[in-house]
């Protein structure tokens, strides 16, 4: 008999299950199965493929080499068969189930307000989570497809995932209307010792973007406050006697005023970002449509 007579579409949605929960009594619950029959088909699973597949550790599995590369190919199979068995056209009115978006604070203020309308207009069966984007877990999470998309800068997004390009930005210096460097015209060396507020959402610490680029003119900036998100940065800024220097798109109709600069920053890019293996999910091209018609 060969190894393919020895594979059925039970194990490898199991196999799958496995991959992304790193728990046999966690695939089990989710596949409606008992962990005893979901360890004997991680037997077979291991007999078939010659490899042990995961890993015992003190709580939970953990994937060997083999099975990472196996992986994508398995949901490349099952995405397969749900396209065999699923209508020719892809009709959103019809689609159930979840969507997860991880998202930067800027892109939840910025990007998901006009997607999650038409999400919910034209998908009314789909329950959308919305994530905060973690830079440090966001390879695992994609891995393991706990996130189905995520939205950021292209710095934040590993090299090998498939990208769209949503539009160009570039950062503007604020202050609040009261703010003292407002009854100067400042040079780049005043704004780089003037107090200055940073959003640091994947990090907690004094640096961001825009210090590479002060280091092009020999300064350094003042930061004397770094905050976890862009959204809280204006109502510092409106306690403070201090400037920032936030995205154009993110402080619109917000109650701060540009400090004008000899020099402007680099414009930088937005992007959407997925994990190869959903490459041709019906779904996720339909909502990447979407994004690229905004």
């Amino acid at each position: 008999m060969s190894n393919i007579d020895r594979l059925d579409i039970k194990q490898l949605r199991i196999f799958q299950a496995l991959f992304r929960e790193r728990s046999a009594s966690k695939a089990a619950s989710q596949l409606g199965l008992t962990q005893q029959a979901v360890s004997e088909h991680l037997k077979k699973l291991r007999d078939v493929f010659d490899d042990r597949l995961f890993l015992r550790k003190t709580n939970g599995f953990i994937p060997t080499p083999f099975a990472e590369e196996l992986s994508v190919r398995v949901d490349k199979l099952l995405n397969d068969f749900q396209v065999l068995l699923s209508p020719t056209t892809f009709d959103p009115k019809t689609i159930s189930g979840m969507f997860v978006i991880a998202a930067t604070d800027y892109a939840q203020q910025v990007v998901l307000p006009s997607l999650i309308s038409t999400l919910r207009e034209q998908s009314p069966n789909l329950k959308i989570i919305v994530r905060d984007f973690e830079i440090d877990k966001l390879h695992e999470l994609m891995e393991s497809g706990k996130v189905n998309l995520a939205i950021a800068f292209p710095d934040y997004i590993p090299d090998t995932y498939p990208v769209v390009k949503l539009f160009e930005e570039h950062h503007v210096c604020v202050a609040s209307p009261s703010a003292s460097i407002l009854q100067t015209t400042p040079s780049l060396e005043d704004v780089a010792s003037y107090p200055s507020i940073i959003a640091s959402p994947s990090r907690p610490n004094f640096r961001g973007s825009i210090d590479d680029w002060f280091k092009q003119f020999g300064l350094k900036r003042n930061v004397v406050v770094s905050a976890p998100c862009f959204s809280i940065v204006p109502m510092y800024l409106n306690t403070t006697d201090s400037i920032a220097f936030l995205p154009s798109r993110a402080i619109k109709g917000l109650d701060l005023v540009e400090v004008t600069l000899e020099q402007s920053p680099d414009k930088f890019d937005v992007i959407a970002a997925w994990h190869p293996r959903y490459n041709e999910d019906a779904l996720q091209k339909w909502v990447i449509s979407l994004l690229e018609t905004e």
